[in-house]
């Protein structure tokens, strides 16, 4: 792929695109807020526009006030026909689509004429897939767009792969605009209020929520709670504790509009034994850790939660589905991935020196009965390499190697 000007590529996301550019198919980026979505448009922009000088461009972001008369999606197919230029290729980009109602109207019109060749963003992931997969299907290819993986961070700060570069990404996570705020004092504020806008924008203005509280609880509540599996009933249960009467459903509910919103991922369970989904109890994952910092600070005993939620993340941006395992006997496999028929098994630990946690670890893995890659990731120190046939690696190491 070529370089952009006066962007920073992603590589990894522009070479999933690049087959399809071109393409009578809807392009569709989904992701949280601010995470990139918008860059990567522009840099496919200006890859084609090297490529075929005398396509059309055409952007347009919903965000930004010059489009603020689009109320619908009949002004939002009168913006782009006026600007669509008979004869030529038009790239056609509409970036945060979700602000317009029926917007998949409009795409499935556009794309009658093979000239047009349509991309679209935005940052509601299940109002994107219902919209398009129901009067979409077959015509769409949806890539999710996550927040800068470790060895990006490392890219666009100009960082080393250090110990201090990993303690940053833990603390401050991948929003890739941290790269314009200098002063690492900023960087926190900066999150603080991008978290405000999500919450604000993507979940309280969007479901019309009256009992903010209630979700701003919630919220604490997940991000206190990374890496433990937990249920709605428990939940309803802790915040009754708190004096906030609350009901399943509603719990529920409202975890969709956070799930929705691109800020947390569930993970179900899976029974390793009786190759099954357990109906109750998951997993909750942030896509970024700074946002997750954001919301209840960063603690010493915070690490574990935070480095499974690493390990989570490149699992899945590496393209693997993911899942919790678990025995019969409530022990746990932390995760199972899979991918092209392939599954690897993953331990997470701080730390391997105790001999106790050496034999819970690798234990674990020794006792599931297949042939398949099994590891353990420890925060820093990876001994001993391996443990019959178990590899150990620690979370630098990881990140910069396992795809």
């Amino acid at each position: 792929m070529e370089k952009t000007s006066n962007i920073i590529p992603r590589p990894l996301y522009l070479k999933k695109i690049e087959p399809f550019i071109g393409k009578n198919l809807i392009k569709t980026l989904v992701g949280q807020r601010r995470v990139g979505k918008s860059y990567i448009l522009k840099s496919i922009a200006e890859i084609e526009k090297t490529r075929n000088p005398d396509s059309n461009i055409i952007n347009i972001n919903l965000e930004d006030f010059a489009f603020s008369h689009i109320k619908n999606s009949t002004d939002l197919y009168e913006e782009v026909k006026k600007k669509i230029i008979e004869g030529k290729q038009n790239l056609i980009f509409i970036d945060e689509i979700q602000e317009v109602l029926d917007f998949d109207k409009v795409v499935r019109s556009l794309i009658l004429d093979d000239r047009n060749d349509v991309y679209i963003s935005g940052s509601n992931s299940k109002m994107l897939s219902t919209d398009i997969s129901s009067s979409l299907s077959g015509r769409n290819i949806e890539i999710r767009v996550h927040p800068l993986s470790y060895e990006e961070f490392l890219h666009f700060h100009k960082m080393q792969d250090s110990d201090d570069s990993l303690n940053d990404y833990i603390r401050y996570g991948g929003m890739p605009y941290l790269i314009n705020l200098n002063n690492k004092e900023t960087w926190m504020e900066y999150l603080n209020g991008l978290t405000d806008a999500i919450v604000y924008r993507d979940i309280i203005h969007r479901h019309s929520i009256r009992n903010t509280d209630f979700l701003q609880r919630l919220l604490s509540f997940l991000s206190d709670n990374i890496g433990q599996l937990f249920s709605s009933k428990k939940i309803v249960d802790y915040l009754k504790s708190q004096r906030l009467n609350t009901t399943v459903g509603a719990v529920q509910n409202y975890i969709s509009y956070i799930e929705e919103a691109c800020i947390v991922n569930k993970v179900k369970r899976w029974d390793i034994e009786g190759k099954r989904f357990f109906e109750i109890g998951e997993k909750i994952f942030f896509e970024d850790p700074g946002i997750r910092n954001s919301i209840v600070g960063l603690r010493p005993n915070d690490l574990p939660g935070l480095m499974e939620n690493l390990v989570y993340n490149h699992l899945k941006l590496s393209g693997y589905n993911v899942k919790v395992g678990r025995f019969t006997d409530g022990r746990e496999i932390d995760f199972i991935a899979e991918k092209n028929g392939e599954i690897q098994y993953f331990q997470v630990a701080t730390s391997l020196i105790e001999e106790k946690t050496i034999e819970r670890e690798f234990g674990n893995l020794l006792d599931i009965p297949d042939n398949y890659g099994k590891y353990v990731i420890t925060y820093r120190d990876s001994a001993p390499v391996s443990y019959k046939g178990i590899k150990s690696l620690n979370l630098r190491e990881f990140l910069m190697q396992i795809s």
